[in-house]
């Protein structure tokens, strides 16, 4: 089934602007696709100009003729992953005091629904419940909608809630009365993370007009939000600002930073009054985060040369980092990523090798570690509601394995499986093989690549295969269990993931390795691994579709745009390609805090050189591209839609061949598509059936 469209493609206009910096003069012929009201039009899509909205609606009408004749195939595919979804399911509960705390979806439902029940209650006595939140009533008619926070009051009297309409991540923070099961007329709007220091009290910090979360503020409970006394305020705009309590409940952090660089504030719940008080201040290269234990705070950090990340402690009489005393010393090569602490206990999640392990510590100091078999899998620590606790739970799944969460008794050292996802329509782990494969790299660098396919699969150079990567800001890719997948893997797909240098899955340095200058590492470990899959015969060139959303969409265009030959399609979702104008544009949300991982082409004329020479956009040439699918979103104020838009008319305008260019524009969600468990796999569907189409023989 090959995409062949039956109508010419849109043809974007071109209304050049010359734009200059450090002596180099170049033209942007689609600078116009980015709306001038566009902070307006994020919030309501229907502000877009008549022109842009035109442009973006003529894309999406010719992607869908030209995927047309695969609706059928497109709903079976649906239909197969939600087969896959537990429809009726309930979290395992979490005892906070006298309640226990819980969601679950029913049947048909899109959303969760929150609830408790007296710790005295059976979990099975439906008539104990309280639903305290059900997301599908107030999803409503609207076209999106996504909740954030829900968190109750320290007293279980009063839940916490946010939620987003429209997709530009602006939330709107409201109370309910859990006595009542009414919500405050009280509501503030724009909240980007928010926390109960005590039972009537609240922090919160406001995104500013930037989309920048920048000040934080003390709300009290049933008081006008507009008397809200502003705590803390960042000027900085490479900062961006949160708020968290800690599990003990005695102390309220402040975390402002950026990628590469931190300051923490705390205040003590017993005073909310009091001035925050600083942890360290900021300088150049420090990172650190904080968690509270006893007497002691405890902080994770990569001071004093630890590139991989220490564990420290201090006194909370004496937090400055010239009192900081290592707890678990550096080690090179072993990624120290979270941590997380009860009264007696300290747990947290380290990773060697592309593998990552849970750690805890108890009194005597003595590190402990639980082990795994499987060659490639995912790990998640889930600590409780309850500060005293002497057991958490994790999360444990691989590419072959559905999620299982264990019980751990720190005390004891039993484990206990808890809860295994259901698959409905059956799944035997037995029928797939999970391997890890190195790819050698231009410099020589190893890049670990995760494998996923059916044992029936030939694996001789026939089978087609979807390789993913995203490799940016230190983000490492799990090896974890997808359902939707195995709707490709049953099919014959290979599914792969490559490791790229620029997540942190083989410590700090492979995160380094592709900062600023080095950034083209990525590109190239990426190529490393497409080659690996086709010389080790697990795919062919002309079976090897790519895809990476985001950042991970730069990975994919940049490795386009060298090698457009090696691959037989390319899906870039939600596309970070306009790098050299973003990056450049410091009213834009997230430009200034992106400046430590790319540089700042606005002072820096190598940092503009650098990304002048890899960003997509300003890389389009005269040549052959592989068919392309690309996806935006209207209200993504992460990767806004004018950049993809734009890459895509460039490139129709610039490739000499015939291969399908496919623009999809969500013009009712932001970043992260469609919400809704079941809506969602619409999403996958349309990249799943793209990668079917073109790599039939």
């Amino acid at each position: 089934m090959k995409l062949k469209p039956q109508s010419a493609p849109p043809v974007a206009v071109k209304r050049p602007i010359t734009r200059k910096a450090h002596g180099v003069s170049w033209t942007d012929d689609y600078a116009w696709l980015r709306a001038d009201n566009w902070q307006d039009a994020m919030r309501t899509p229907e502000l877009l100009p008549d022109d842009i909205k035109a442009y973006l609606v003529a894309e999406n009408s010719y992607c869908n003729a030209a995927l047309a004749d695969t609706e059928s195939l497109q709903q079976q595919l649906v239909a197969e992953m939600r087969s896959r979804i537990q429809e009726d399911d309930d979290s395992l509960p979490d005892r906070d005091g006298t309640y226990y705390y819980a969601d679950r979806y029913v049947e048909g439902a899109e959303h969760p629904i929150y609830y408790r029940y007296p710790s005295d209650a059976s979990a099975t006595d439906r008539g104990a419940e309280q639903i305290l939140l059900d997301i599908n009533i107030e999803a409503g008619n609207h076209d999106y909608f996504d909740h954030d926070l829900v968190e109750h009051s320290p007293d279980h009297s009063t839940l916490a809630w946010s939620c987003d309409t429209s997709g530009a991540e602006y939330y709107e923070l409201r109370f309910r009365n859990l006595q009542t099961g009414i919500d405050s007329p009280h509501t503030i709007s724009d909240v980007d993370s928010a926390a109960w220091a005590n039972a009537s009290t609240l922090f919160y910090a406001r995104v500013d007009e930037n989309h920048r979360p920048s000040k934080v503020y003390r709300h009290t409970l049933g008081s006008d939000p507009h008397t809200d006394v502003l705590v803390f305020e960042e000027t900085d705009p490479r900062f961006t600002c949160g708020v968290e309590c800690s599990l003990s409940g005695e102390y309220l952090f402040i975390h402002t930073g950026m990628n590469d660089q931190d300051e923490v504030w705390f205040i003590a719940t017993a005073s909310v009054t009091d001035k925050p008080q600083m942890i360290e201040p900021r300088s150049d290269g420090l990172e650190y985060s904080v968690d509270h234990q006893g007497s002691r705070f405890l902080i994770l950090t990569n001071a004093d040369n630890a590139i991989d990340f220490a564990i420290m402690e201090t006194s909370v009489a004496q937090p400055a980092m010239k009192h900081w005393r290592d707890l678990v010393p550096h080690r090179q090569g072993r990624m120290i990523r979270y941590i997380s602490c009860y009264r007696d206990w300290l747990m947290w999640i380290e990773v060697e090798n592309a593998l990552p392990q849970i750690c805890f510590m108890g009194a005597d100091q003595k590190t402990l570690k639980i082990g795994f078999d499987e060659e490639a899998y995912s790990l998640g620590l889930m600590t409780g509601l309850e500060y005293n606790a002497c057991s958490f739970r994790y999360e444990y799944s691989s590419p072959t394995t559905p999620p299982q969460i264990f019980e751990y008794q720190l005390t004891t050292g039993n484990r206990k499986l808890l809860k295994e996802d259901s698959i409905p329509r059956g799944h035997n782990s037995a029928d797939y093989i999970t391997r890890r494969i190195l790819a050698t790299s231009h410099d020589g660098a190893e890049v670990p690549v995760t494998l996923l396919h059916h044992r029936d699969t030939p694996i001789d150079g026939t089978a087609p295969c979807l390789l993913y990567g995203y490799g940016s800001y230190g983000a490492s890719v799990p090896a974890e269990f997808s359902g939707n997948r195995l709707s490709l893997v049953d099919r014959g797909f290979i599914y792969a993931i490559a490791h790229v240098r620029g997540g942190q899955e083989k410590g700090r340095g492979w995160y380094e390795e592709a900062k600023f200058a080095k950034k083209v590492n990525s590109f190239h470990d990426f190529i490393a691994a497409s080659e690996a899959l086709i010389e080790k015969r697990y795919t062919h060139s002309d079976k090897l579709v790519i895809e990476g959303g985001s950042a991970g969409g730069l990975l994919v265009a940049a490795a386009v745009n060298m090698r457009p030959t090696l691959f037989a399609g390319a899906i870039a979702d939600v596309p970070f390609v306009d790098v050299l104008n973003t990056i450049s544009d410091d009213t834009l949300p997230l430009t200034p805090g992106e400046w430590s991982q790319w540089g700042n082409p606005i002072e820096s004329k190598q940092a503009f050189e650098d990304i002048r020479g890899y960003s997509p956009y300003d890389n389009i040439e005269a040549k052959d591209y592989p068919p392309m699918l690309v996806t935006a979103g209207v209200s993504d104020p992460r990767v806004t839609y004018w950049e993809p838009a734009k890459w895509v008319a460039g490139l129709r305008d610039q490739k000499t061949d015939n291969n399908v260019l496919l623009l999809k524009t969500n013009m009712s969600s932001g970043h992260y598509g469609k919400t809704g468990r079941f809506a969602e796999l619409d999403d996958s569907a349309l990249s799943y059936v793209f990668a079917i189409s073109i790599t039939a023989s």
